[in-house]
């Protein structure tokens, strides 16, 4: 058998390149031989079926954060950038992505969690606040949307609930909130229960809640928020942390929220670890392995608001953690 070593593949491959293509291209002029840069990113949305539902996945965006020695409350700085490496990714770096997903059941559009806002696109320079856009992309107008179902209140799912302007961006949706999570942010003496980086999000809840009025509504975390739409309680993160199983016929997914938030791939492999968010860290906890431990148990579809876009697949048992196994890209529905 021939050596195939890393060596002698770049070797073959240039002597490729300067015996065989570079003869082709002699006669081409130089703007015909290279093309400019693009410097721009497709649109980002994503669908796949669950029975005779149509799922769409629908990007945020996504950032770059710098590791804060805090990031996790019970795990060293070393040990975060040992999982960071693990997983190819930069020291002393965060990559958070955002992704909300729209479920046409055939009689609802229902759109769950809402990405961070119009109004930080420009902030961002385009890097977060794209949702709307790519609903847009995706052929879908806001006005159409029938409900829209809240997991929780942080500002990456809820801030969306607003354009750029402060008004309403889908004018003709119930806007269904999760009952312990609006008993929690209304009643602001909670602030002592909840970590120093989610204290401005009191100001926040009000900030976007005001303007909604009657478009609101509360569901409990066992109910059926809509035919096919079952919420789940997944507390810890937040009070009132609420995940969604999206049903039909035999198949199913997990809307997941942010059983594993931030950078969510270090929180799979050590599922154990304590975000700087989690308002209830051991009950953020004991709801991610009781997920985790169902959804590999039962081979369920997940899927996640901070995995990798389209942030889609299922989740597999890894010694004394978990791993997320992407479902494979489909060209068709």
């Amino acid at each position: 058998m021939p050596d195939l070593s890393r060596r002698t593949l770049i070797a073959g491959t240039a002597v490729a390149a300067t015996g065989a293509v570079l003869p082709s291209l002699a006669g081409l002029s130089p703007s015909l031989a290279a093309a400019p840069l693009s410097g721009r990113q497709n649109a980002g949305w994503y669908r796949y079926k669950v029975g005779d539902f149509e799922v769409t996945v629908v990007s945020d965006g996504g950032n770059l954060n710098t590791l804060a020695d805090t990031y996790v409350r019970n795990a060293s700085r070393d040990e975060v950038n040992a999982a960071l490496a693990a997983d190819f990714l930069p020291p002393d770096e965060l990559t958070h992505t955002y992704t909300p997903v729209v479920v046409n059941t055939g009689k609802r559009l229902v759109a769950i969690d809402t990405g961070l806002g119009p109004a930080m696109f420009a902030k961002s320079k385009g890097q977060v606040g794209q949702h709307h856009a790519n609903l847009k992309a995706a052929g879908i107008d806001a006005k159409t949307i029938d409900v829209v179902v809240i997991s929780h209140f942080h500002g990456d799912h809820i801030n969306g609930l607003l354009d750029a302007d402060g008004q309403p961006a889908f004018p003709n949706a119930e806007i269904m909130v999760p009952e312990a999570e609006w008993a929690f942010w209304a009643d602001e003496t909670n602030v002592s229960k909840v970590p120093p980086a989610a204290k401005g999000n009191f100001g926040n809840v009000k900030r976007v809640f005001s303007g909604l009025g009657k478009h609101v509504s509360q569901y409990k975390s066992d109910d059926e928020v809509v035919p096919g739409i079952n919420a789940m309680a997944t507390p810890g993160h937040t009070p009132g942390h609420t995940s969604h199983i999206v049903a039909s016929g035999k198949d199913s997914v997990v809307i997941q929220a942010d059983v594993t938030a931030g950078a969510a791939s270090i929180f799979l492999r050590n599922p154990d670890w304590q975000f700087m968010f989690d308002a209830i860290p051991d009950l953020a906890v004991k709801s991610r392995r009781k997920l985790y431990d169902m959804a590999a148990t039962e081979r369920m579809l997940v899927q996640g608001y901070h995995f990798p876009f389209p942030s889609v697949g299922h989740i597999a048992r890894q010694g004394e953690g978990y791993r997320f196994v992407p479902a494979p890209w489909r060209p068709t529905l």
